[in-house]
């Protein structure tokens, strides 16, 4: 089966995504509103099928362990069905690159730059482009997204990994 194929199915998706980790408690209001939309957002629509023939919809909790980004799936009925981890490596740039620029924009909106913001935002896009790309990489053969359940979850990643 096919990427594409596992994605087809009304079933291949997320029901619901919960984050787990300390920092969460002590996010910006920027990262905070980022989570919020991010995680409304991939609620709302996504394609989302861990290879194996499990049937969703699905939960996923996200977190980072031991260096690690933790993907733990589960069923509809709760009931875990999948763990997958992968090493921070080489999503470690692109989260810094992120979390500059969240600065950036909170600098950037305290001063009014209405320029600078456009110019931020546009440059967010583009980050968030490279890390759905390889966080859907990263995960081939494991679980099936699409590319814009990528760009939520990169968000949440960035989210996870935030500076405390």
């Amino acid at each position: 089966m096919t990427e594409a194929s596992a994605l087809a199915s009304p079933l291949a998706r997320l029901a619901r995504v919960e984050l787990d980790g300390g920092s969460l408690t002590r996010l910006s209001p920027i990262l905070e509103a980022d989570r919020a939309q991010a995680v409304a957002d991939l609620e709302a629509e996504n394609r989302f099928q861990p290879h194996g023939g499990a049937v969703g919809p699905f939960g996923l909790r996200l977190s980072i362990q031991e260096g690690r980004l933790v993907f733990a799936v589960a069923g509809s009925d709760g009931a875990a069905l999948r763990g997958v981890a992968l090493a921070l490596g080489p999503f470690r740039g692109l989260i810094k690159d992120y979390q500059m620029l969240v600065e950036s924009h909170a600098t950037a909106l305290a001063e009014g730059r209405e320029a600078r913001i456009q110019a931020i935002d546009m440059g967010r896009r583009g980050l968030h482009n490279e890390g759905a790309e390889l966080l859907v990489a990263r995960l081939a053969g494991k679980i099936a997204i699409d590319f814009p359940t990528a760009r939520r979850l990169f968000t949440l990643v960035c989210v996870l990994h935030q500076r405390v």
